[in-house]
């Protein structure tokens, strides 16, 4: 079974949807783990009514460090970390078990795959169900989500993935370095890459429906978004010497449909050439550091 860690951020109406889909459509009896970031919205009220254990900060503490608390109340030896603002479709657990079963490692990072149902966005998959809690057509997701079709692949996504709590715990969680969040994933990836990980996997008959990083859309506009973006790969350009962009290309082979365990990256010219920007980059980063000093 599964221990699903939750960090959410007064986005209660999301919150229960996410959480009913969970009660609803999990194969299995998993383990929901929240943790509240200031909860002004009744959030606090709402899951000890129903009996779900949480942590609780009275400001919001970003993603990374809300996991990184709320996971160590986690009773199971797999973790899935999971949106406030996702919808988890019939036996989504049910597949990414089985295949934890097949692989007898517990070297591994799998991924659901998820529909998007903002129908401004684009990801692997797309199904207008509504992009808000209050246009959201379940029946209409529900009878439509199998006919979408796609291919298990490696190099998975982000959100919702499943690590094994013991590499979990290794790695330290999430980088808190990249709060509130932005950039914190890669960096998960390629902390698990660092301790022998080569299976980065999206099962795509494990589905969630994504309203759209609703919680990122209070925000809502597209300077935070970009900021987000630059500080994320800054941040990693400085701790790895290479950009996030490079190690999704190079590394977990983001950009192509393949079902094979990774592999160390082929050093070709293109290799060197994209390496030899992001060190640029990083010496500008480096030299811009020490004059602000």
């Amino acid at each position: 079974m599964i221990s699903i860690i939750i960090p959410t951020y007064n986005n209660l109406s999301y919150l229960k949807k996410c959480i009913e889909s969970i009660n609803k459509n999990s194969f299995y009896k998993n383990e929901i783990l929240v943790h509240i970031n200031e909860g002004k919205d009744g959030t606090k009220q709402y899951l000890e009514d129903i009996n779900i254990k949480y942590t609780h900060s009275n400001q919001n503490i970003g993603l990374c460090s809300a996991c990184n608390r709320i996971s160590k109340l986690s009773r199971f030896d797999l973790i899935l970390y999971s949106h406030d603002d996702m919808y988890f479709l019939p036996n989504w657990d049910q597949i990414l078990i089985e295949k934890v079963k097949e692989l007898k490692t517990k070297k591994f990072y799998l991924s659901s795959i998820m529909i998007n149902g903002d129908p401004k966005l684009k990801g692997h998959l797309n199904l207008n169900a509504g992009d808000k809690i209050n246009n959201f057509d379940e029946k209409y997701l529900l009878d439509n989500y199998k006919k979408l079709e796609h291919t298990d692949f490696e190099g998975s996504t982000w959100a919702p993935h499943l690590i094994h709590k013991d590499l979990w715990v290794k790695v330290g969680g999430f980088s808190e370095e990249f709060s509130p969040g932005a950039g914190s994933d890669p960096d998960l990836n390629l902390k698990l890459w660092n301790e022998g990980v080569r299976i980065f996997k999206c099962l795509s008959q494990s589905r969630v429906y994504h309203f759209g990083s609703v919680t990122i859309r209070k925000k809502n506009n597209k300077e935070f978004k970009k900021n987000q973006g630059s500080r994320a790969n800054k941040i990693f350009l400085l701790k790895w010497g290479f950009s996030i962009k490079f190690f999704k290309k190079y590394y977990l082979k983001s950009h192509y449909i393949h079902n094979e365990n990774l592999t160390e990256p082929e050093k070709g010219i293109t290799f060197y050439l994209d390496l030899f920007k992001d060190k640029v980059a990083l010496f500008y980063y480096k030299i811009i550091s020490k004059a602000t000093k």
